[in-house]
């Protein structure tokens, strides 16, 4: 264990140190643009070297027994837990998250470390008679190498976590590179393996940085799998560069879920999930509702209590007991009101929002209001591109076959919502819908024992349960003669 001082926090080969040229990065507090921290800012080779140290002690970590790398999983969990609330302030002054959504966050990473480490004495090969006498053939789970861990600034913990727990489970060592915009929490995960798991040196890395530190990870011939979630065209780019040497990639990218609400849907169940699908984290959530579908029956009704309830939300200080924070950086705030405007001028109208909130506490930090807007063109942009912000657009729909053809006219297939009273319209809308996870009657929110895949240009791979487990491994199969 080395000591650890503001801007000197990559850590490879279990020491802390500054970058190679000693570069830094300021970390903002979303709320008021204070500068919160500084880490380091990698270099190429700072990255090269990460990878280079996660390659050497690999061996060495896949020899240690799972059940023990369960117990290191065990533990992280309980250090995680100990200490939630320093990791749920953490998250409250990075990501700008109010603090019941940061407490959650913390408690999610938790989950994922004990859920895997569970698969410790569950997880398994298989054995096949062969096709000779005297002949059997054992298929086997093995580590698939170094494994890059590319985490969003959204969920910079939960993600890390979910990540992490299933790579050092099946014996892979981790570079982690957190995103420049919120790499506390990481730096914080990072201190406490250093200082209580007691792993081989290298098992664990970390690496602050910006695109070219990705780069380098990606492209790097020792990199044996990259695990990325973020932007759609970041993770294109991803692909791309991992194509070079055939390294495996996993990919949570953007989602543009709808949410469809058909003509015997419960409203009082209906718009609270919803809004609460909108609105958490400020709408930066890759399964947020992104566009909503209401039949002409309730549109009526659903929009004067969506916009009531969006209208009474409390935005401010994610410190306080505020329903919303601000949005996570200004090129978020852009990237929403451009959004916005462009939605405006195909025709669209605002019943609520459209703007930052004003008053003394909006004047510094990256804010925007909780929007609702109507009369959308079916062939708007904001019912086609990811805003990943609050706002929510609403279209009525004519029959169950419109919403379907709406929502499926999508290049994203991430998660979708279905409200109904009607079991036979939900299991159709189920089966049709080109979406990886679908919410019936509930708000946004997935279990670690199922799994997060999203179809189409929302990613490849999926992440959680048993599948999100055996990614990180490979089968090798050995052929047995005994007689």
């Amino acid at each position: 264990m080395s000591a650890i001082s503001e801007g000197a926090n990559l850590y490879v080969e279990a020491a802390w140190r500054s970058a190679g040229d000693d570069g830094v990065l300021d970390v903002l507090n979303p709320a008021d643009e204070s500068v919160l921290g500084m880490v380091a800012a990698a270099t190429v080779a700072d990255a090269a070297q990460a990878v280079a140290a996660a390659a050497a002690a690999q061996p060495a970590w896949a020899r240690v027994p799972i059940v023990e790398r369960g117990d290191r999983l065990r533990r992280l969990a309980d250090l995680i837990e100990a200490d939630a609330d320093r990791f749920t302030a953490l998250l409250v002054s990075e990501v700008g998250k109010p603090t019941h959504e940061a407490q959650a966050e913390v408690g999610f990473a938790v989950e994922f470390l004990r859920y895997n480490a569970r698969w410790d004495r569950i997880l398994s090969g298989d054995i096949l008679s062969g096709d000779a006498p005297g002949e059997v053939i054992h298929l086997l789970r093995v580590p698939l190498g170094v494994v890059v861990a590319i985490c969003p600034w959204n969920f910079p913990l939960a993600v890390l976590c979910r990540k992490l727990a299933p790579a050092l489970l099946t014996g892979n060592t981790v570079v982690i590179k957190p995103s420049e915009v919120t790499p506390l929490s990481s730096v914080a995960l990072v201190e406490l393996i250093d200082r209580h798991l007691d792993l081989p040196p290298g098992t664990v890395n970390l690496v602050t940085g910006g695109p070219a530190v990705g780069a380098e990870l990606v492209g790097n011939p020792a990199t044996a799998m990259v695990s990325f979630t973020g932007h759609r065209d970041t993770g294109k780019a991803v692909m791309r560069s991992a194509a070079d040497n055939l390294t495996r990639v996993a990919l949570e990218l953007g989602g543009k879920a709808p949410a469809i609400v058909l003509h015997d849907a419960d409203l009082d169940l209906a718009v609270p999930a919803i809004l609460q699908a909108r609105h958490t984290n400020a709408g930066q959530v890759c399964t947020s509702a992104e566009r909503v579908l209401v039949h002409r029956d309730v549109v009526g009704p659903f929009v004067e209590r969506y916009v009531a309830a969006a209208e009474a939300l409390v935005v401010g200080d994610p410190s306080g007991s505020v329903d919303m924070g601000p949005m996570a950086n200004r090129a978020q705030v852009q990237k929403t009101a451009a959004a916005v405007e462009r939605a405006i001028a195909d025709g669209a109208s605002v019943r609520t929002g459209g703007e930052p909130p004003s008053g003394p506490a909006y004047e510094t930090g990256f804010w925007y209001a909780p929007t609702v807007l109507t009369e959308v063109s079916r062939d708007a942009a904001i019912l086609r591109e990811e805003t990943f912000g609050p706002v929510t657009p609403i279209v009525p729909i004519d029959s169950l076959d419109d919403a379907l053809a709406i929502a499926n006219d999508s290049r994203y297939g991430l998660s979708a919502y279905v409200f109904s009273r009607d079991y036979s319209s939900v299991m159709r809308t189920v089966d049709e819908l080109q979406f990886g996870e679908i919410y019936v009657n509930r708000t946004l929110g997935e279990s670690v024992h199922a799994h997060h895949a999203g179809l189409k240009e929302s990613g490849i791979g999926g992440e959680d349960g048993k599948w999100g487990i055996l990614k990180y491994t490979h089968v090798k199969t050995a052929y047995h003669r005994y007689s």
